[in-house]
């Protein structure tokens, strides 16, 4: 009898397109592995339900807030069901940029100068002109603190304009990051089941790789697989990936984003839930590996398990 497998995607975060799509080649592979495949849409049905299809696995394709912050695997925790991915703190953590930017610092893994605001201190910060009196200097890219996929990000150079973001993006996310802009090299690099994997190197043709460049082919966002590095460099970042996965306790596949200038490594942040589509990065890496879209599937559900 074919083992059941359920396939979480879609939900309701910002990101739900772009899960839509990952879990589509995810649902083809698994077929192609021979599983039985159930699809759930977690905007649909309510993830309560899963208690009752009796599934031997569940296979997380979703992205973003309600996927990958920790939320759906407490539900999977509860139902006691082996799943892929990170755990409930480890996806909690790594989804809020603050919290995660502490755990890079407090292990010693360099990150660009920050400061946050939210709905209550934002309005002190522009009336009493406090960036002057901050750590950092124009440009800053302005982020919420727990989207992913570049959702809501700003690129700012001059007060007039970071003032016109804080405004109009606090009403959306509540909670945001300002943080200096560092230029450099754009690295990303795979780390699967505690391996890494590899470095990927993207030169985005827009000013910085914001969700087109991500996802969309008109971008034209070039790969260079391997990043062009030296060896040694090379070397570093995928160590330096590999140490923040685990400082952050993260399980699976996770993606870290970095930049590289002046000689040093800059980790902006750590994603537990990567892109599986035919632009993503991580099966990229992999394909460069020899690992191809099928065996890649596999080894993410073969570690599938609870007490994350």
């Amino acid at each position: 009898m074919k083992k059941k497998i359920l396939l979480i995607q879609g939900g309701s975060s910002s990101e739900r397109e772009i899960s839509l799509r990952s879990g589509k080649a995810c649902q083809k592979a698994l077929r192609q592995l021979d599983f039985k495949v159930i699809v759930f849409d977690p905007f649909k049905d309510k993830l309560i339900k899963i208690k009752n299809l009796k599934v031997n696995k569940i296979f997380n394709a979703l992205h973003g807030r309600d996927g990958e912050d920790g939320i759906v695997q407490g539900y999977f925790e509860y139902f006691k069901i082996p799943y892929t991915h990170s755990g409930i703190t480890s996806s909690m953590n790594a989804m809020d940029k603050i919290f995660s930017k502490k755990i890079f610092i407090k292990n010693n893994l360099k990150t660009p100068n920050f400061i946050s605001l939210n709905a209550i201190t934002y309005l002190d910060f522009i009336k009493n002109k406090s960036f002057k009196k901050s750590n950092l200097d124009f440009p800053v890219v302005v982020k919420p603190s727990n989207e992913g996929s570049s959702v809501g990000v700003e690129i700012c150079k001059t007060l007039n304009q970071l003032n016109y973001s804080i405004r109009k993006l606090i009403k959306k996310f509540k909670t945001l990051i300002i943080e200096e802009f560092v230029g450099g090299q754009e690295i990303q690099v795979a780390v699967i089941n505690g391996k890494a994997l590899g470095a990927i190197e993207l030169k985005p043709k827009r000013k910085f790789y914001d969700y087109k460049a991500k996802y969309s082919k008109s971008a034209k966002t070039e790969h260079i697989m391997p990043a062009n590095l030296k060896e040694n460099k090379y070397k570093e970042v995928l160590e330096l990936a590999l140490k923040a996965h685990k400082a952050l306790n993260c399980k699976g596949v996770t993606r870290s984003d970095f930049k590289f200038v002046n000689n040093k490594f800059y980790i902006l942040e750590i994603n537990t839930q990567p892109g599986m589509t035919n632009l993503s990065l991580v099966p990229e890496i992999a394909k460069f590996y020899g690992i191809t879209f099928l065996n890649l599937v596999k080894n993410i559900l073969n570690d599938a398990s609870t007490n994350r």
